[in-house]
């Protein structure tokens, strides 16, 4: 039996686990983190938490395969370096593979979070019979992996997806990256957060922002309503873009459940412009959170054995 590691690189947590070649996740665990922690301390914790889950799971280092690390972009995955994340300010040009192969004798690759997620959701989730669908991740922050014609495409520097900052509403106002009303700023876990704690007058969850519209708050039904019509006009964008045969929604503001796939079904229903992209599938990933670390592993492992397959060539 051999094994992978998975490493989701997220703006408020790192998500790290054990994965065997079909996919189960053997041991995880969550190191927590602020946008502006040092990415020398995280990477220190990292390395650490690996050599424990691996000691842990009774697994020898013979049999690990590999590390993949998924990540927000834009980021360099030849180089293994992280680019200038809006969301991890403090680890731009961090050449975080190399700086974890001074702790971790082992492979390790790295892949745009949402693309490792498209492969997760390909091999064991939502889409295994699609050859064309779109995952979106909505969390911190918007992110699509894109699988089409039965591959992942990942762009001329393994950028491609980056959805969260094309321009939904040009009166929005100012995002992270600098632009006017991108979709991440206006629709993200994040937004939804900022706009809610505004509203309060004290700070609160993108749960507890849902809570109170599951109460029925009228302001805050109002909130929640503006983002899914955000999120459903994202979606149709990408239909209109890219005629997937689904599209998979993950990350925390998938857990609105109902209310919020309804809602998007519905506005695609309306307004994408294919009669056929009308009726485009939208579903909730199959693998609860565990999306990106499958997909970081699976990216680790499809790395290797094309490796190996160039060699045997």
């Amino acid at each position: 039996m051999v094994y992978a590691v998975g490493v989701d690189i997220g703006g408020t947590k790192v998500a790290i686990g054990l994965i065997s070649e079909q996919g189960k996740v053997l041991k995880q665990t969550i190191i927590l983190q602020s946008q502006y922690k040092q990415p020398d301390e995280m990477k220190r914790r990292i390395a650490a938490e690996i050599h424990k889950l691996i000691r842990e799971g009774g697994v020898s280092k013979e049999q690990v395969l590999g590390i993949g690390l998924g990540a927000p972009g834009p980021l360099d995955t030849r180089t293994g370096t992280l680019l200038s994340p809006p969301n991890l300010p403090t680890w731009s040009d961090y050449p975080l593979v190399e700086k974890l192969r001074q702790e971790i004798d082992l492979s390790i690759f790295l892949e745009n979070d949402a693309s490792a997620a498209a492969l997760a959701e390909k091999w064991l989730g939502a889409a295994k019979s699609c050859t064309d669908f779109i995952y979106l991740t909505i969390s911190t922050g918007i992110g699509a992996g894109l699988f089409l014609h039965n591959a992942l495409y990942t762009g001329a520097t393994g950028n491609a997806g980056d959805v969260g900052h094309m321009v939904i509403d040009p009166q929005g106002g100012q995002c992270v990256c600098g632009q006017q009303g991108c979709f991440e700023w206006l629709a993200s876990g994040t937004a939804i957060a900022r706009n809610g704690s505004t509203l309060s007058g004290r700070t609160l969850s993108t749960k507890e922002v849902y809570d109170l519209y599951v109460e029925r708050q009228p302001e805050y039904t109002k909130l929640i309503e503006q983002a899914f019509h955000y999120i459903g006009l994202g979606v149709t964008s990408l239909i209109n873009l890219y005629d997937p045969q689904m599209v998979v929604i993950g990350g925390g503001v998938s857990k609105m459940g109902e209310p919020l796939f309804s809602y998007v079904q519905n506005y695609v229903k309306r307004y994408a412009l294919n009669p056929s992209g009308r009726s485009t599938p939208i579903v909730p990933s199959s693998l609860e959170q565990s999306t990106g670390l499958i997909g970081a592993s699976a990216s680790a492992q499809t790395r290797i054995c094309s490796q190996a397959g160039g060699e045997e060539g």
